[in-house]
């Protein structure tokens, strides 16, 4: 029998059979062991097979494959930095919350989620929220970073979840598509998910004031399906994103600005680092690169997850220095 996984609880997987209903599965011990390099093997998302056990309680089930995945997006292990963590597989969009200052989102963490999902075949969608809460300098910030990714090619949406403010935009673009919402802890995904979906009366809990960092509300990935057609994956807060599994010669092809000038690198295997005649580092010299995307490419080009973790604790004033600029 065949089945989607809607929620992981680590042991448990709760399924979504093809009649509509659910059940709660599991899988047999050897089934970790079949190749499967992330710390979880089954993700929400996942198409698989299960077959019916009874037990004295309910009838539960045990997974026994897991059909091949489209697409699927990671993040590193939070206690095994050398390992992946499979957040959800199977997804047409991925939906970015950027917030401005409730919490900040630096570009530091936007790049890094954008090559992620650039690398595992995911299309990701900016989603610039809380724009009911921008005074001028906020917006002028928001709308300069809208220009920077929309230059770049990524699709993106500003919404506001109080006012309502661009969800029948959202919902166009959700309508009959497996979403994930992801982004930092408070940037308000679950109350956006409620707007989208009133009667779903997701938890949410307020930023902290010392802080300015969201506290966590959802402790696992969970898939529901939406009135208006659509099936969106809420995910535990992000508070930083690590790259896994990446040759220092192929990241720069997931920043597609950078991919596209590359073949006009005197060089075959340039890293736009310290090269003669550089396509890319001419461009960013001519202001045709944002300089935000530089700075998140050498960090990762280098493996600079001190300064990338000091970004995620402090406002990257980089993109407000491009602002005056412009």
């Amino acid at each position: 029998m065949t089945g989607i996984v809607y929620k992981s609880t680590g042991s448990w997987y709760n399924v979504k059979t093809s009649e509509g209903d659910f059940i709660d599965c599991r899988i047999k011990g050897k089934f970790r062991m079949k190749g499967i390099r992330s710390t979880n093997p089954i993700a929400v998302g996942d198409h698989v097979e299960y077959e019916l056990e009874e037990t004295s309680d309910k009838i539960t089930g045990t997974i026994t494959e897991i059909h091949e995945r489209k697409n699927y997006i990671v993040r590193k292990s939070v206690n095994l930095s050398k390992q992946m963590h499979i957040i959800a597989s199977n997804i047409d969009y991925i939906f970015l919350l950027v917030t401005i200052n409730n919490p900040p989102t630096t570009t530091s963490f936007i790049d890094r989620f954008l090559v992620t999902a650039e690398a595992y075949g995911v299309e990701a969608i900016l989603v610039f929220a809380k724009i009911d809460t921008y005074d001028d300098a906020m917006l002028e910030e928001q709308l300069y970073l809208q220009h920077i990714y929309n230059e770049i090619g990524y699709k993106s949406l500003r919404v506001s979840s109080e006012t309502d403010k661009g969800l029948e935009s959202l919902k166009e673009v959700m309508t009959g598509h497996v979403s994930m919402f992801a982004g930092h802890s408070g940037v308000g995904k679950s109350t956006l998910i409620n707007a989208l979906e009133p009667g779903l009366d997701l938890r949410t809990k307020a930023i902290s004031e010392q802080h300015m960092q969201g506290q966590h509300t959802t402790t696992f990935a969970e898939m529901y399906d939406l009135k208006f057609g659509a099936s969106i994956i809420d995910t535990p807060g992000i508070r930083g994103f690590g790259i896994v599994d990446m040759e220092k010669e192929e990241i720069s092809g997931y920043f597609p600005e950078f991919f596209k000038l590359q073949h006009k690198c005197k060089f075959n295997n340039c890293l736009h680092k310290d090269e003669p005649h550089c396509a890319v580092k001419e461009a960013l010299d001519n202001n045709e690169i944002a300089w935000s995307r530089y700075k998140s490419y050498l960090q990762i080009l280098e493996g600079d997850e001190e300064h990338y973790r000091a970004d995620i604790h402090n406002e990257d004033r980089i993109r407000s220095d491009e602002t005056r600029k412009s």
